[in-house]
């Protein structure tokens, strides 16, 4: 974004998942919204279970559907309560519920050039930010700035311990 006059921003777009790393870039999102003054849209993008040939074949289909949607919706609301708090982002929030699959819907939403994307990079860094199916095509469909959010520092260290959970490795408490 060097070079990037983030004045003329009106909305700062960001993928929710409740994950670790979307909630890194919700968060870098929410800051750079109050920096530029614009409001922000966290979107939350799904899709049936399956995949929509199998939604479709379902014989409860539209009701499978609207209670996807719900979920989807309950899901956006909880994780934008758990980490903005009663206070919020001290932005207006416009909260969007996409179906879909994550890279096009956020590149739909984010579809005027005076939008910035805020994308979380995932556990590899930068790496996959530009090698990820989702992140290449947010990158070569986007027409507004992407910016790219690496992990949060926590992410090594869980990482970390869930190795050595599943290596059942004893931890050294001696630096506790």
């Amino acid at each position: 974004m060097s070079g990037y006059d983030g004045s003329a921003a009106t909305r700062v777009v960001v993928g929710v998942s409740g994950s670790l790393n979307s909630v890194t870039a919700l968060r870098r999102a929410a800051a750079l919204a109050r920096r530029l003054r614009a409001q922000l849209w966290p979107v939350l993008a799904w899709e049936p279970p399956g995949g929509d040939s199998a939604a479709r074949r379902s014989p409860a289909a539209g009701l499978l559907v609207e209670e996807w949607q719900r979920l989807a919706k309950q899901r956006l609301a909880s994780v934008l309560e758990e980490i903005f708090d009663a206070e919020g982002p001290g932005v207006p929030v416009q909260p969007v519920v996409v179906r879909g699959a994550p890279g096009p819907a956020l590149v739909a939403t984010a579809n005027r050039e005076d939008d910035v994307l805020v994308v979380g990079t995932g556990r590899r860094g930068l790496h996959r930010a530009f090698s990820g199916r989702v992140s290449r095509h947010r990158l070569a469909h986007a027409v507004c700035p992407v910016l790219a959010v690496p992990p949060s520092p926590l992410e090594s260290e869980l990482l970390s311990v869930h190795r050595r959970n599943t290596w059942h490795l004893r931890i050294d408490t001696r630096g506790l």
